[in-house]
């Protein structure tokens, strides 16, 4: 795939399917639904998904396409698909706190190599350029013309002081216990894809999560993450977490900037 052609529709589809979301999230109620697997899922999360995926489908027919929303009907052996959380953070949404996201990626060779994720309540948006290297837009976000975009790169971290960031809702005694192993400056909290990006623009350092996430949650936030010089690993030997396994679910990883002194499980 010609990332030139990729990066735009990507981007605009993010923009688009973030202005469905925040339509449904600034009215007076919505609906929420309970999915086979006891997650919650909204309407937002639906209507993004449908005009996420068909415009990916319109623009690269021959792509195979993994989303949340249709995760039973894939049945893919690629190692090369496009992959979509139309709504990452479902219940920061459901609870109006802001942290979700739109999370669109391209995984080559069970890598994610180029990715968009858009924080429409936060107005915060990154995404890799043709070139891999991940950018900030700074607004206005207008569909067809890209606003100004600066670079980011992770931080060089201070292993006697390190900016922790960790999950909003499913922050744990397990997670707790891995953390209590770092000497941290700060410990912060995030919801969505949001945790990937903070640790890019070296806001945090690193990012443990000890808990179930599936390749959806994490491909758009892992590219960007690469494009802006960081690294994830699986929590269990440090190995890199890769995609196109076999259901998507993804084992326990950490997410964190070169020179993070990581720590045994």
């Amino acid at each position: 795939m010609d990332h030139s052609d990729l990066i735009p529709v990507i981007r605009k589809l993010a923009l688009e399917g973030g202005a469905k979301i925040m339509e449904i999230y600034d009215a007076d109620d919505f609906d929420v639904k309970v999915k086979s697997d006891e997650s919650p899922v909204t309407e937002a999360d639906e209507a993004a998904d449908a005009i996420i995926s068909a415009g990916l489908r319109a623009a690269f027919p021959d792509m195979p396409l993994v989303t949340e929303e249709q995760a039973d009907s894939h049945d893919i052996s690629a190692k090369t698909f496009l992959i979509v959380d139309p709504l990452d953070g479902t219940k920061e949404f459901i609870k109006r706190r802001g942290d979700f996201t739109v999370n669109i990626a391209l995984v080559e060779d069970g890598v994610p190599t180029r990715g968009v994720v858009f924080a429409p309540a936060r107005n915060r948006m990154f995404y890799t350029r043709a070139d891999g290297q991940t950018v900030e837009e700074m607004g206005p976000f207008e569909l067809d013309t890209p606003g100004e975009t600066k670079p980011i790169n992770v931080s060089t971290p201070d292993n006697s002081a390190l900016m922790i960031v960790a999950s909003k809702s499913h922050r744990d005694q397990a997670t707790e216990d891995y953390l209590a192993k770092y000497q941290a400056k700060d410990s912060k909290s995030a919801g969505s894809s949001l945790k990937f990006c903070l640790v890019a623009t070296g806001e945090a350092d690193l990012y443990p999560r000890v808990g179930r996430t599936m390749e959806w949650d994490t491909a758009a936030g892992q590219a960007v993450l690469h494009g802006a010089g960081g690294k994830v690993v699986r929590f269990d030997d440090h190995t890199p977490l890769v995609y196109g396994k076999d259901g998507f679910a993804n084992p326990f990883f950490i997410a964190y900037a070169p020179g993070v002194e990581l720590k045994d499980a």
